[in-house]
């Protein structure tokens, strides 16, 4: 779809050849909505099972893949090979540092919260500079902030201290943080424009190879490791979902001057309907999975 469209001034600013047109739309359409993934995956009581687990980890990977292309692509329309040297390796640097170092040091916290029946004022303001200095770093390499905050996130073993700081600092992030972002890149929507010529066609194709490419891509690589199509479906819907991270990465591509104000609007859309469509196309297709008889030796095991 890149490549079609790559000479099309209605989407793509000029300077931006063909592969990076493409490469730009393979990550746009490969991020995953990670966030509200794990929620509904948690919700339906399948975090623990094959397919939760297969479908967390997969959207883990993918979303690192996609800002690794993001970090090409700007690198080199700045026709600056360092920027995806330094996002690449030190976004495995970051990663690798998390895991090994950074997983046993909140393990400390864990076991202060429990000493103290609590989170103390001053062990919250240090969990938030070790985010802030995460997020530095990562926008420091190219990789931007939003990277570092999730991979701190990720690694931050499950119990008490990870449960208290969710109660805290929740409130905050959802009342006032999380709507305000979505005002600001509302404010940069300019949905009047997908109706004309040069742009329907464009909005069209994209919602079609969203759908196609991303959730049916996840469907069939699910269905060739083995699950029933009914649990590849309901992966594919899943996955499909853009979400926040979406928005993310199309403001980024926006303020880069990488896309015009047309494909912003289109990639906001397309955004909002696979978001919308995730969550009900899973139940159904979970509901259909679980009614389907099996055979006497699967409810046997079961």
């Amino acid at each position: 779809m890149g490549w079609v469209i790559a000479d099309n001034p209605a989407v793509f600013t000029e300077g931006m050849a063909p592969w990076q047109a493409a490469l730009f739309i393979a990550s746009a359409v490969s991020i995953t909505a990670f966030p509200m993934l794990a929620r509904i995956v948690r919700e339906s009581g399948i975090a623990k099972t094959k397919i939760g687990t297969l479908t967390l980890a997969a959207a883990s990977v993918n979303d690192a893949a996609a800002w690794a292309f993001l970090a090409c692509v700007i690198a080199t329309v700045k026709a600056d090979t360092m920027i995806a040297v330094l996002a690449i390796g030190g976004g495995l640097a970051y990663a690798l540092t998390m895991i090994f170092i950074g997983r046993p040091a909140f393990r400390l916290f864990e076991r202060l919260t429990i000493r103290h029946d609590g989170v103390p004022p001053e062990m919250l303001a240090m969990l938030l500079l070790i985010l802030m200095f995460c997020a530095w770093f990562t926008e420091l390499t190219g990789i931007y902030a939003i990277f570092g905050a999730f991979v701190c996130g990720a690694v931050m073993p499950q119990g008490r201290f990870q449960r208290e700081v969710v109660r805290r600092l929740e409130p905050l992030t959802v009342s006032l943080l999380l709507p305000t972002f979505f005002v600001y890149s509302g404010l940069s929507t300019r949905m009047n424009m997908l109706i004309t010529p040069s742009l329907l066609g464009v909005t069209l194709l994209t919602l079609l190879v969203a759908f196609v490419c991303k959730g049916g891509g996840c469907m069939m690589a699910t269905r060739f490791a083995g699950a029933s199509w009914g649990e590849s479906a309901a992966v594919g819907a899943l996955m499909n979902a853009r979400g926040l991270m979406e928005l993310i990465l199309v403001n980024i591509a926006l303020e880069k001057g990488l896309i015009t104000e047309g494909l912003f609007s289109i990639l906001v859309l397309m955004a909002i309907v696979t978001t919308m469509l995730a969550s009900p196309l899973y139940n159904w297709l979970h509901r259909s999975v679980l009614a389907l008889p099996r055979p006497e030796g699967a409810r046997e095991a079961a």
